[in-house]
């Protein structure tokens, strides 16, 4: 099973930069996107089938935000949308997908750098998305959780660490989770066969140079239950895959 997770930041851009192309290069068996920033009717989903995916998508009520779909060219077994809450399902950012006795959740983490109020609901989603989890592990052990964290969990994973402590996404309080959460039997994914430093999924628009000279954050993640970490085969960054302001993520499992 080859995953791969993409903030795409909005999929008809990305079509326009050329989205639909790399899915024709096959990626990866499943491809989870986060930010679709569209309504149904505004997804291209012959296109996605051109290139040989099923296309399932859990979309915000309001136009232009959020949302998060998965493409694949496995049959999910189930799929559910949503984990019901009442602001998050709004927002579209749950979806999961079941694959025989594994479960795949596709999600993207609020923001808080708007301001206090999305802050004071990032950390009301991270303890509401882990109780889910929890609730879910009781009858589904094998899970793979990815997407959009908006979340830097060590000092490894941004480039300046020092002048972003105080920076919506490396506060002590989301790290903190973060570590709360990996102590919960989950493993990242990325860093169990890769610890190499400035290893980045995401650049900042204001100043376009940043990303050519890779000073990023690491945010985009493929994490799965302790129950899998020996299927890591291989994992992977594609800064050179630009659709977006993030980039893919990949991940292999093999039994």
């Amino acid at each position: 099973m080859r995953i791969i997770t993409y903030n795409v930041n909005g999929i008809r851009a990305a079509i326009r930069r050329g989205f639909i192309d790399w899915l024709k290069t096959d990626p990866a068996d499943i491809v989870c996107i986060q930010e679709v920033k569209a309504h149904d009717a505004d997804i291209d989903r012959v296109a996605i089938e051109s290139a040989g995916y099923r296309s399932y998508f859990f979309l915000a009520q309001k136009k232009g935000y959020s949302g998060v779909g998965i493409l694949t060219k496995i049959e999910p077994t189930n799929v559910e949308y949503g984990h019901g809450k009442e602001q998050s399902d709004f927002e579209g950012r749950v979806l999961r997908a079941d694959f025989g006795d594994i479960t795949l959740i596709n999600a993207y983490f609020p923001s808080g750098t708007t301001g206090e109020v999305r802050q004071s609901y990032k950390y009301v989603w991270l303890d509401e998305f882990l109780d889910y989890l929890n609730n879910l592990r009781k009858t589904r052990s094998k899970i793979i959780v990815c997407g959009d964290y908006n979340i830097a969990h060590k000092e490894i994973d941004i480039h300046n660490p020092v002048a972003n402590k105080k920076t919506s996404g490396f506060l002590p309080e989301e790290r903190g989770w973060f570590d709360k959460f990996f102590n919960n039997d989950f493993v990242d994914g990325f860093r169990h066969l890769n610890k190499e430093p400035d290893q980045y999924t995401w650049w900042s628009v204001m100043r376009p140079s940043v990303r050519l000279e890779n000073k990023g954050w690491r945010i985009d993640y493929i994490n799965v239950s302790t129950n899998l970490r020996d299927m890591i085969k291989d994992v992977k960054i594609f800064p050179e895959v630009k659709h977006s302001d993030h980039c893919p993520v990949y991940l292999e499992l093999k039994p």
